[in-house]
């Protein structure tokens, strides 16, 4: 079958569009995240806030009669400082109560590459009439748009437009290896892939990095803001001051690693099926198969982990974040420099 070079063209000046706009979307986040006018009056917020709990806590305690408890409370009824400000999903900043119109406009300037971006992968699809993923560059082309995607339908349930700044930021460095380093013409499959495993394996294996991925950007803000919360915030990471408290962030982390862990599971499992179909064994200790599984080793030790509550939540984050450095491993640096059954994964 023959490779459309129109649409492959279309697709390469699409991706270039996509990180025009990824990159304002990065700017314009970046200044409402780091952005210093109302710094001062967030930590004002959050220490107003804090003095009231305890109050609240200390005259609870004073209306102790004998056993019986009054379970009388002088904010109930009024909800929580983030509640009168904004429920996390608003466009309200949840420590100060200012109108967030700059995350606004990157959030919509996000969706707005998200669109040239899935109209990249499509017509790269589309010239070549098959799934988008048969080499490293449709890979991380793929994975990254499904990471927006999940980015922007997790603020349908909670406020992670902090995580704005790293998502844009991040997938726009993706497209720019997509485009360079990674960058390979459209062509046709090679006979090892012509299978119909690799739409149920490699899909599988995308949307796992996608989750995974999200996670660990989480994981990052929650190790930064568990640190402001013990010790005076230093200046230039005031900004920390209007996030999530660290275990909010961390349950939110965890869920959707929780999640990533299944399907990458269900990843490891469809590769060994097919291994079986194509070289007539399950498992061979193919340079790809170990890290594949070193991955799946890590993410079941954070897992097990944090269920056990045998570490602190830190600690359990930066066992996320090793996990997440040994998929970006497996993918960007045995791909290219391990030779193995799987070689013509890379560029």
């Amino acid at each position: 079958m023959d490779v459309n070079i129109e649409l492959a063209t279309w697709s390469n000046l699409l991706i270039y569009s996509a990180m025009a706009v990824y990159a304002i979307a990065f700017i314009t986040y970046a200044f409402d995240l780091f952005g210093g006018r109302t710094l001062k009056s967030a930590v004002r917020q959050r220490q107003s806030a804090q003095a009231v709990a305890a109050g609240s806590r200390v005259r609870r305690t004073a209306r102790r009669t004998g056993s019986v408890a009054v379970l009388e409370d002088d904010d109930a009824g009024s909800g929580s400082s983030a509640d009168r400000h904004g429920d996390g999903a608003g466009n309200a900043d949840p420590t100060t109560g200012r109108s967030r119109r700059l995350a606004r406009v990157g959030t919509s300037l996000t969706a707005l590459a998200l669109v040239l971006h899935a109209a990249a992968v499509a017509t790269r699809a589309l010239s070549v009439m098959r799934g988008p993923w048969g080499n490293m560059m449709e890979y991380a082309l793929t994975t990254s748009a499904l990471a927006v995607i999940l980015y922007l339908a997790a603020l349908k349930y909670r406020d992670l437009r902090y995580l704005g700044t790293f998502v844009s930021g991040a997938v726009l460095v993706t497209l720019g290896l997509c485009i360079t380093v990674f960058y390979t013409p459209a062509a046709q499959l090679v006979p090892a892939l012509q299978s119909y495993w690799i739409y149920i394996h490699v899909p599988i294996a995308i949307l796992s990095t996608a989750l995974l991925s999200i996670s660990a950007a989480l994981a990052v803000f929650q190790i930064i803001k568990a640190a402001t919360e013990q010790r005076t915030t230093p200046r230039w990471l005031r900004f920390m001051d209007r996030l999530p408290s660290s275990e909010n962030i961390e349950q939110v982390s965890y869920r959707i690693a929780a999640v990533g862990f299944i399907t990458w599971t269900f990843t490891l499992i469809a590769g060994a099926v097919w291994a079986e179909l194509a070289w007539g064994r399950y498992w061979g200790w193919d340079t790809k198969e170990i890290w594949t599984f070193v991955v799946w080793v890590v993410y079941a030790a954070y897992l097990h982990a944090r269920a056990t509550r045998g570490w602190g939540p830190t600690r359990v984050a930066v066992l996320n974040l090793t996990g997440f450095a040994s998929v970006v491993f497996n993918f960007a640096v045995v791909n290219i420099y391990f030779s193995g059954l799987h070689s013509y994964s890379g560029v």
